[in-house]
């Protein structure tokens, strides 16, 4: 089976193409640009350069959330445009899962996180064992400060990864002797774990038509709060 999977839901975009659980082509820019300028081309050139067209996917994942607000919106309704001409199965699957299976380590815990601003991240914490990932908890929105307190109980290595890795360092490396940074080139988004993310799902038959699959906020956007919060005031 051939799974075209992409991620825009951050500052970096990837996309790669994955069969049976091998990688035939991958991409990946964090060049500050809008993934309107950058997503679509990325995807055609990662088809071209594999020798495949749309056609020859027989699944489209994509991140659907956590994340940035407009880039999520923009990875969904890209794999919705190209699943819906031959009704070709789709998968959301959460950023910060996909994150998690760029990195697999064997001797710790994988804490994923995503700057959520307002030192606040998007969180979920992992394992890795002998079938894959491991999810030790649901996707959250936590501040960093509750993340370090909940973190001081585990002994085990903490393995940080995501776009929100870095902060979350800067924060915990005084009182955390067990926590690590996840090598650069493993932290970001890729489009190769939302593919193995979505690989696991499909071999739960849990793959959708295309007018189904829909973003996954954890909290509503910018504009949505300004809005709750004058309407309180009134």
């Amino acid at each position: 089976m051939k799974i075209l999977a992409i991620d825009s839901s951050a500052i970096s975009a990837g996309c790669a193409i994955v069969e049976d659980g091998g990688v035939i082509a991958e991409s990946f820019v964090r060049v500050g640009l809008t993934h309107s300028e950058t997503l679509l081309p990325m995807v055609a050139n990662t088809l071209a350069n594999a020798k495949l067209t749309a056609d020859d996917i027989d699944c489209f994942a994509v991140s659907s959330g956590p994340g940035s607000f407009t880039g999520i919106r923009i990875g969904v309704a890209a794999v919705k445009g190209m699943a819906f001409t031959h009704d070709t199965p789709c998968i959301g699957v959460s950023t910060l899962e996909a994150i998690a299976w760029n990195c697999p380590v064997l001797d710790g815990i994988i804490c994923t996180a995503m700057d959520a601003r307002r030192q606040q991240v998007y969180n979920a914490l992992f394992s890795f064992g002998p079938d894959g990932i491991n999810r030790l908890c649901d996707d959250r929105a936590i501040s960093i400060e509750e993340l370090t307190e909940e973190l001081k109980a585990e002994r085990r290595t903490v393995y940080l990864a995501g776009d929100g890795a870095a902060l979350c360092f800067e924060s915990m490396r005084d009182v955390l002797p067990n926590v690590r940074l996840v090598p650069e080139n493993l932290r970001y988004q890729r489009g190769f774990g939302v593919a193995m993310a979505a690989l696991r799902i499909v071999r739960q038959q849990g793959a959708v038509p295309p007018d189904r699959l829909i973003p996954t906020y954890l909290r509503p956007s910018q504009a949505e709060r300004e809005k709750m919060n004058l309407k309180l005031k009134k």
